[in-house]
């Protein structure tokens, strides 16, 4: 790979207090949800031979600005975070001619920013990150968000959107209709879409699991 050397374990480490060093939005998006987010993104950038100078450091660094899911400020969240990432790494060894490319990467993994990632390394990020919002892991971040926020798990009626369209920003169990389970299509990897249809028929099997609990 061509390009300046860098020492890429330092920086990482960097990152990783940096990022450490902040308040979560929630549980839901603490230190252990970017490290998986991270371990996601060391396996991709290997698949899809991108560049790990880019993709790591923007795994890192990709919710350092906490932006809670109920502000008003949440589609700003991954430019914020984006503009903070850059800010950090020039403080640091790092090239700044990857710095754009950081920058976009952390720019595009948010899906309620709706910025197309336009890289192979924006790419790689984005599906890391929606890795992580799917599965058992999934599931568990879905209703720790739900409980911050105070939302009731599900609706009296209808709790699994049969009838009407789903509204998480009324009920927990809504968002995965609402969100969650349109994300395998949003994948940009092939790697990444086979995750995450694996991940969202656990989220499907524990759904038909509590109606079946429910008598619903």
């Amino acid at each position: 790979m061509n390009g300046p050397k860098l020492d890429l374990d330092a920086i990482e480490a960097a990152c990783e207090a940096f990022v450490a060093a902040e308040t979560p939005a929630d549980a839901a998006h603490d230190i252990s949800h970017v490290r998986r987010v991270v371990a996601n993104t060391r396996v991709l950038t290997q698949l899809e031979q991108a560049d790990p100078r880019v993709t790591l450091p923007a795994a890192w660094l990709h919710d350092c600005v906490a932006i809670a899911k109920d502000d008003p400020r949440r589609s700003q969240g991954s430019r914020l975070a984006a503009e903070a990432a850059v800010a950090f790494l020039q403080t640091q060894p790092y090239p700044p001619e990857l710095l754009d490319g950081v920058r976009h990467a952390v720019e595009a993994h948010s899906y309620s920013a709706g910025i197309t990632a336009e890289t192979v390394e924006a790419k790689v990020v984005q599906d890391a990150d929606r890795m992580d919002s799917l599965g058992a892991i999934g599931i568990a971040r879905c209703l720790l968000v739900g409980g911050r926020l105070d939302r009731p798990l599900m609706a009296l009626e209808d709790p699994f959107c049969d009838q009407r369209e789903p509204d998480d920003s009324q009920y927990t169990i809504d968002h995965f209709y609402n969100k969650l389970f349109k994300l395998p299509a949003t994948m940009q990897t092939q790697a990444g879409r086979r995750v995450a249809e694996e991940r969202a028929q656990l989220m499907r099997d524990y759904l038909d699991k509590l109606r079946e609990e429910i008598g619903g």
